[in-house]
């Protein structure tokens, strides 16, 4: 099967996701600066969903770039990816609403995991039975993927602890990934 409509259904759903977003923060009421600092919470939870979202956007897309042929077995381990990743709006308002609280910032933590599992799932799915060799030579072992799991299983156990530790260690992992994985670019250069 060809890839094409697999990335534009991504590419559909990623920005709804986006736009389910942006659609949360509210307007305040009020005309004074004051009145805007009191939507932080819901900005700042924001702010670090867009960047998660931004960042398997990215990186999906760079994956799709080095796939070649895809089956029904990506193409569920993508829908799964994507399931998760359409629960961010959920979590990300839940989160803001309540001001970081322990349970909201649990669950947030839970949704960007199972992200993180999604995406290494649909990864090797693009990568068995010898599919797509430029792929599977580009991401190698995946130590990065790995390690974000880890931090992420990590952030849920410190939640309970202090909630604001768990998100210092998701953006983290976000400023880990922040700059786009050139794996896959670098491989697609030095084959072409």
């Amino acid at each position: 099967m060809q890839k094409n409509r697999l990335e534009a259904f991504s590419d559909g759903v990623i920005a709804i996701i986006i736009t389910i977003m942006v659609l949360e923060l509210k307007v305040p009421h009020g005309t004074a600066f004051q009145d805007i600092l009191h939507l932080y919470p819901v900005f700042l939870s924001y702010v670090l969903s867009f960047v998660f979202v931004g960042i398997y956007w990215n990186n999906h897309h760079h994956m799709m770039h080095a796939v070649h042929h895809i089956d029904g077995a990506a193409l569920w381990a993508n829908l799964h990816l994507l399931f998760w990743l359409s629960l961010l709006p959920f979590v990300t308002g839940w989160m803001g609403e309540n001001h970081f609280a322990l349970y909201p910032v649990f669950l947030y933590g839970v949704v960007i995991l199972m992200a993180a599992c999604a995406y290494y799932i649909l990864a090797h799915a693009l990568m068995r039975d010898g599919k797509n060799p430029d792929l599977a030579h580009a991401l190698g072992n995946d130590n990065k993927g790995k390690i974000s799991i880890l931090i992420y299983i990590l952030a849920l156990a410190v939640t309970f602890a202090n909630p604001w530790f768990a998100i210092g260690l998701y953006v983290v992992v976000a400023l880990l990934w922040l700059i786009p994985d050139r794996r896959i670019e670098k491989k697609k250069t030095t084959s072409a």
